[in-house]
């Protein structure tokens, strides 16, 4: 690796990989609990018996937020729209690829991956439906 190349975090980016590709997942335990990856153990029970589930194709916007005074490494994304998505047995944060005005409480939303404007990172975002 050069100083040019990123670094890569193995368990996130190998999420965004397979996100990117459409075969998103979460792990889960045994018990039924699900989280997402990276884990080593379940969060909720401790099980270290976790396998990968898919991630459902469609989620629900839970909450959301426009982000109008960014952290430095989003600055030349503002503003932007921030959601906590729910796909059932897990919740996942991300941008929406939408207006403000356009969100809301339930709105169906498909998850991909994008990049930041400010730095080019790549990042978890939401398609309306």
């Amino acid at each position: 690796m050069t100083d040019d190349e990123p670094v890569r975090d193995a368990g996130f980016d190998d999420f965004l990989d397979a996100l990117a590709d459409g075969d998103g997942y979460y792990v889960e335990c045994a018990n039924g609990h699900g989280s997402l990856p990276p884990r080593r153990v379940c969060p909720e029970c401790g099980s270290a018996d976790l396998t990968e589930t898919p991630l459902p194709d469609a989620g629900e916007v839970a909450t959301y937020t426009r982000v109008h005074v960014p952290a430095p490494s989003f600055a030349d994304d503002a503003p932007y729209v921030t959601a906590v998505v729910d796909f059932g047995p897990v919740r996942l944060t991300g941008h929406v690829l939408a207006d403000y005005e356009d969100v809301e409480v339930g709105t169906a939303v498909e998850p991909a991956v994008g990049e930041t404007a400010t730095r080019g990172e790549r990042l978890v975002v939401f398609e309306p439906r």
